[in-house]
């Protein structure tokens, strides 16, 4: 699975929507998409072109950093590789628990003030916060099924083509111009 399709899942497994830049950090080495504008783009390696195998082993551990803004930084444990094939393999989020703070928030510190004012009907800024907040937003809230499902979905998505699953299109040949 290449490092591009690990930050996917991520983004499924944490509930966000793919709304921000990121990048994976291992070691002294910055995997990433490759920006022309980025300041780091002569250090940061394509991470298209690397598989998780590849900076990863069992029990090991990298960051995974997403919304440069907001600063959420992640540490990524690899719990387990099982043996699959390119058409059958699928990224399975484990366990879980808790609401992942919605994008924007204002990072860790933002997240707890958002907390703190949902919890308290009286605070000045709650009728704001509850109309900001996704629909339904409750901190206590993760749906490990759910979450399952979209990654399955997904890597569906990713799997490479066999002759059973190639879309054919139907093109009308042109009809003579006097017909």
């Amino acid at each position: 699975m290449s490092l591009d399709k690990v930050h996917h899942a991520l983004q499924i497994a944490l509930g966000w929507t793919n709304s921000h830049l990121h990048q994976f950090l291992v070691g002294e080495e910055r995997y990433g998409m490759l920006d022309p504008d980025d300041d780091w783009r002569d250090e940061t390696i394509d991470e298209r072109k690397v598989r998780l195998e590849q900076i990863a082993n069992i029990r090991s551990k990298f960051v995974y950093e997403y919304d440069f803004g907001d600063g959420w930084e992640h540490d990524v444990v690899v719990e387990g590789v099982e043996e699959a094939t390119e058409l059958d393999w699928t990224p399975v989020c484990l366990d879980g628990r808790r609401a992942c703070p919605p994008e924007d928030c204002g990072g860790s510190y933002g997240y707890a003030n958002l907390i703190k004012i949902l919890a308290n009907p009286r605070h000045p800024e709650h009728a704001e916060m509850k109309d900001w907040a996704p629909p339904d937003f409750s901190p206590e809230h993760f749906d490990l099924p759910a979450i399952n499902k979209d990654l399955r979905s997904v890597a569906a998505r990713w799997r490479p083509r066999t002759p059973s699953r190639q879309r054919t299109k139907r093109i009308a040949a042109p009809k003579p111009a006097n017909q």
